[in-house]
């Protein structure tokens, strides 16, 4: 697919399976414009060809400072409604779709531009990131999906405390609630997240697909409907072809054992 002018990306790893996508406007601290969230939407709805994991960085020193401001245009309720559900359904092909996403926070990670990392699978955070949802200091509320991917990250009482305090958290407050995986020095993101990708992109790809859409479903379920369905995904994941191949590697010690190489 043709890319906007605000997204560029370009291929890593071996064999090209690692897409690097990179927000474009710096000069804008990389503020999301419609036509950016919908481009974001398209590409993963269908990644390219042979691109098995998918790294969100940011040009700049900023990953996002939400939504573009001068697309806060009049709407009234109905056209306030459907705009909100395009960045549902944009963010919820990143979450939902066929590739795992690594995204690299370093700056503001405001607004919109958290709602977006939220979407991703891993966060990586430069020590220079901070993250804040100042939509109640400006007469709004959330409309990307932060109210349902938040809290699920940090609880609603620590997502009300943004909210209404207008409370900014650092990299390393983030790391301890959980909005971030990972923290690295400033300028080490990139290639934290790249390493990730690499041991990401080494898995089955079946254990990839369960991962990413039978746990959330599992983790969301009565427990003994998620012990069900998760019996059902081992059973797939173990039959295939792949994973015998890799325990027969594993039982005749070609494979390396946890935690080897620590």
């Amino acid at each position: 697919m043709e890319l906007p002018a605000s997204l560029e990306l370009r291929r890593e790893g071996r064999d090209g399976e690692v897409g690097v996508l990179t927000l474009a406007r710096p000069g804008k601290r990389n503020a999301l414009d419609d036509a950016t969230v919908e481009a974001l939407g398209r590409f993963f709805e269908e990644p390219p060809a042979g691109v098995e994991v998918v790294v969100l960085d940011a040009q700049g020193n900023h990953f996002s400072a939400g939504l573009d401001l001068s697309e806060l245009a009049e709407r009234d309720a109905v056209a306030g409604l459907h705009h909100s559900r395009m960045w549902h359904r944009a963010f919820g092909r990143i979450e939902s779709g066929r590739v795992p996403v690594i995204s690299v926070l370093k700056g503001a990670v405001v607004g919109g531009g958290l709602e977006l990392a939220a979407a991703t699978h891993l966060r990586v955070a430069e020590d220079s990131a901070f993250f804040a949802l100042p939509e109640g200091q400006r007469g709004l509320f959330v409309g990307g999906g932060a109210s349902v991917r938040v809290p699920r990250l940090i609880g609603a009482h620590r997502m009300a405390d943004l909210m209404l305090t207008g409370r900014v958290l650092t990299a390393v407050e983030a790391e301890q609630l959980g909005l971030a995986h990972y923290r690295v020095p400033a300028g080490a993101g990139l290639a934290k997240a790249l390493e990730l990708a690499a041991r990401v992109a080494s898995n089955s790809a079946v254990t990839n697909y369960a991962v990413l859409h039978a746990l959330p479903q599992i983790a969301a379920s009565a427990p003994e409907a998620g012990l069900l369905m998760e019996s059902l995904m081992a059973a797939v994941a173990q039959s295939s072809g792949e994973a015998k191949e890799r325990m027969a590697d594993f039982l005749a010690g070609r494979a390396a054992k946890v935690g080897e190489g620590r």
